[in-house]
């Protein structure tokens, strides 16, 4: 007699599960093959459970989605440049995972806990002397999603007819902390450092 192995128990249906399933998805396949049906059968569901936990459906899974790459956590310490260029480059790092949602990233405002993650780096940067904190953030921002495309775009990631698997180029970090530079700089020179 045969021994069958046991049937192991499906995996629970979770938002994280369904996060992983759609940026895959949407990095792999490009952001308009994301359809709810697909996000079903990669995670081997029903596309209606999915429902239980996106209650706003496909629009609901594109404000998850944004507000993953986008809310960056970074414990700086140190002058309001070094915090000021670990946010950078945390945020770069975030977008750059995962290039199939930069676009939902620049057009979506951020909510939750990328909501969260700004007022958090506003603080750290004014805790480290700089004055006007939210004004420097939102150059910050600027500066990082607009680099962040302009990447994307010269790596040729979203061709359809490429085969380039990585968004990322190899002058991209170059340029990213050459205009980093500048722009610390350039707050610096403002007057927005005490």
């Amino acid at each position: 007699m045969i021994d069958m192995p046991a049937k192991r128990p499906p995996v629970p249906l979770s938002l994280e599960r369904i996060i992983d399933a759609a940026l895959h998805i949407a990095d792999g396949q490009g952001l308009r093959r994301l359809t709810m049906r697909r996000l079903g059968d990669a995670l081997q569901v029903e596309a209606m459970a999915i429902y239980h936990h996106l209650p706003r459906g496909k629009e609901a899974l594109m404000d998850v989605l944004a507000e993953h790459v986008t809310t960056v956590r970074v414990e700086a310490e140190g002058t309001w440049q070094e915090r000021a260029r670990a946010w950078a480059r945390a945020g770069r790092v975030a977008l750059l995972d995962h290039p199939g949602v930069l676009s939902l990233a620049l057009t979506k405002p951020p909510k939750g806990t990328a909501l969260m993650a700004i007022r958090d780096q506003t603080e750290q940067l004014a805790e480290a002397g700089l004055g006007g904190a939210a004004d420097a953030v939102r150059a910050l921002r600027a500066y990082v999603f607009g680099s962040v495309a302009v990447e994307v775009q010269q790596s040729g990631w979203a061709d359809p007819d490429a085969t380039v698997r990585d968004a990322r180029t190899a002058e991209g970090e170059r340029e990213f902390e050459r205009g980093l530079d500048a722009l610390l700089a350039g707050l610096q020179a403002t007057g927005h450092a005490t």
